[in-house]
């Protein structure tokens, strides 16, 4: 088994009266594309927030590559990247000065050679000199996350990316959190949309009630939903199915 790039144990935090975490437990290898999966509420965000040390928790721990997020949060900053829902790009600039900002930032000296070579890697070389506010909606995205490699981070929080773009932009941000994965790099993903965690997550874990649910690689995770029904074809359940199928048993063990 890979060793672990980000450690979870019994991790709280409660907003005035409201418990969003309970407990929570989790464990994401390196090198891994691991998909958080929850409603709207149930902690996703704040999860990321603490991990990328913008949170205090209540109770628990959380390492980052072996340091803790509350003892040594300069640490933890030098190891992560967090693209967060709404695009952290500046439309005033060209594609190829949001970079160099990010580098000069990070206190890197090469910045420029930095900023081409990211600019290739996520095809945006032809609208580097473009200003950002003309980017597409998936052009923005990619500028978004390859600014968020300045650095090369070793683990990278990508809090639902893909929201608000349509399908051929969500395609395009998918082959590039592939690609990132192939060369290492350790992703946590949030996302509303299931679809996008079949397609990308090797493992999955159900946030609801404070806590994990279930977790496990998608063909693990199907064997909790009910035996597929067998008509002319035998149907295999849709990660949206067997989402919403223990998410609604939870509730039904909440109530007895």
């Amino acid at each position: 088994m890979s060793e672990a790039a980000v450690k979870i144990k019994g991790l709280k935090k409660s907003f005035k009266d409201n418990e969003v975490l309970k407990s929570v437990d989790l464990e994401i290898r390196k090198g891994e594309i691991f998909a958080l999966l929850g409603s709207n509420g149930a902690g996703k965000t704040t999860i990321v927030n603490i991990l990328s040390t913008l949170m205090k928790p209540d109770g628990g721990s959380a390492e980052i590559c072996g340091f803790d997020v509350i003892r040594n949060p300069e640490k933890v900053r030098r190891h992560i990247s967090l693209t967060g829902q709404f695009a952290a790009v500046d439309g005033i600039l060209t594609g190829r000065e949001n970079i160099v900002l990010m580098a000069k930032l990070r206190g890197i000296k090469n910045s420029a050679e930095v900023a081409d070579s990211l600019l290739e890697r996520f095809s945006l070389t032809e609208a580097a000199d473009k200003r950002a506010a003309i980017y597409s909606g998936g052009m923005t995205r990619r500028l978004d996350i390859a600014m968020s490699l300045v650095g090369n981070p070793d683990v990278i929080f990508l809090d639902e990316p893909t929201t608000g773009l349509d399908p051929e932009a969500r395609i395009e941000v998918w082959k590039t959190v592939k690609e990132l994965s192939k060369n290492g790099t350790t992703i946590l993903l949030t996302t509303q949309y299931l679809e996008e965690a079949e397609q990308l997550a090797g493992r999955i874990a159900i946030l609801h009630g404070g806590g994990i649910i279930a977790s496990g690689t998608l063909g693990e995770l199907k064997k909790l939903f009910p035996p597929a029904k067998k008509e002319y074809i035998e149907k295999q359940p849709t990660l949206e199915e067997i989402f919403l199928s223990i998410i609604g048993a939870k509730k039904e063990d909440d109530s007895l």
